[in-house]
């Protein structure tokens, strides 16, 4: 008979044959070495991929309309009397202070991480001033993010303007300038769009923030204002494009239109679509989001999404570059939870001249990607 291979035996017992004293002294340094072995290996896997997972970075991009942000200031500018203490809204100190803390609230959870406050970039509209935007940033929830500031006055007939706020320490501004949106032979102001370039995670892009103009008369007549208003972004998104055929633009704001408007889908050539998103289409990931039970804001009962971010083509066909998240924030903390018609609506801060503690009349909207440098 040939000889029986010896069994192999578990490390259990190989430890208790050495606490014995009943075991060769080689088998023991076989077993440890191979032992030491595997576990070098496992350590070389995970540490490969905990180093993938330290150079993959993650970058936030978001808009917020922050609801007529005026401070309490009646200064020379047009429209903000009703926000002084003799106003109609009689907005004071404490009011203001109430409005800046339920904004940073807000602003500190739409960056998809706990440990930090506030996206990397952030566009913002209807705020009165820079004056704001510094007393924004300097609240207790925000101060350590560190954000800088870019804004321009606007011509705006409210006399409110565009801004954007950004984190120093992962965004670099490079250039910025505010173009003006007119309307020849009509006696009507609006506000300019914002374009911002810079350096994001190491990557150039180019941001251009909106708050197109109203429905204040109706949809239909006040239409061929956000048609113009997205023939101008249009044009600055061609100029970018001309100097970089490659250029990754994000095209956000309060746009008063939805998704599936032809300023929106025929001017800017926006689609929700993936598969879609090729040459000059810009890709639109928040648009399937808007639903009868969900959207930005509600009017009478029914929902839009007006508030919307844009991306061009390059942000999708670079692999270097992957969306990992959007989304609306409408936790119920910002909702109205009255059992009534206004039920998850956005708590805003006021309704006329009713003061009602709120946010904004606008949910916030951000995204989330991934960058592998």
């Amino acid at each position: 008979m040939l000889p029986q291979a010896p069994k192999k035996e578990s490390r259990r017992n190989v430890w208790a044959k050495v606490e014995s004293k009943d075991y060769n002294t080689n088998q023991i340094f076989n077993y440890m070495k191979k032992g030491t072995i595997i576990i070098l290996v496992m350590c070389f896997v995970f540490g490969v991929q905990n180093l993938w997972a330290q150079e993959k970075k993650q970058a936030s991009i978001a808009f917020y309309n922050l609801e007529n942000l005026f401070d309490t200031i009646d200064s020379p500018m047009p429209g903000d009397f009703p926000w002084t203490p003799g106003g109609d809204k009689i907005w004071n100190t404490e009011r203001y202070t109430h409005k800046l803390n339920n904004l940073s609230y807000v602003i500190q959870h739409l960056d998809g991480n706990e440990d930090e406050a506030g996206p990397d970039i952030l566009g913002v509209c209807e705020v009165e001033n820079r004056d704001v935007l510094e007393d924004l940033i300097a609240t207790e929830s925000l101060q350590k993010s560190n954000y800088g500031i870019v804004h321009y006055d606007s011509p705006d007939h409210r006399g409110i303007d565009v801004g954007l706020l950004y984190r120093k320490a992962n965004f670099e501004v490079l250039n910025s300038r505010s173009v003006t949106l007119t309307f020849p032979g009509e006696d009507y102001n609006t506000r300019d769009q914002l374009v911002v370039s810079g350096n994001l995670q190491g990557e150039l892009i180019h941001v251009i923030v909106n708050h197109w103009p109203s429905r204040r008369g109706g949809p239909e007549k006040s239409e061929p204002r956000r048609i113009a208003a997205a023939k101008l972004t249009k044009s600055i998104i061609d100029s970018i494009r001309n100097t970089d055929p490659k250029a990754k633009i994000a095209v956000m704001g309060d746009l008063n239109d939805d998704p599936t408007n032809k300023s929106v889908t025929e001017i800017l050539n926006a689609t929700p679509k993936k598969e879609e998103v090729k040459g000059t289409k810009l890709y639109n990931p928040l648009a399937i989001l808007l639903t009868d039970d969900r959207g930005t804001l509600n009017y009478r009962g029914d929902w839009f999404l007006f508030d919307q971010i844009m991306f061009s083509t390059p942000w999708l066909t670079d692999k270097n570059i992957e969306l990992l998240d959007y989304n609306i924030f409408d936790q119920d903390a910002v909702k109205v939870q009255a059992d009534n018609k206004y039920k998850g609506d956005p708590l805003r801060t006021h309704a006329g001249k009713l003061y009602l503690k709120g946010y904004s009349d606008h949910f916030s909207v951000f995204t989330i990607w991934g960058f592998d440098n």
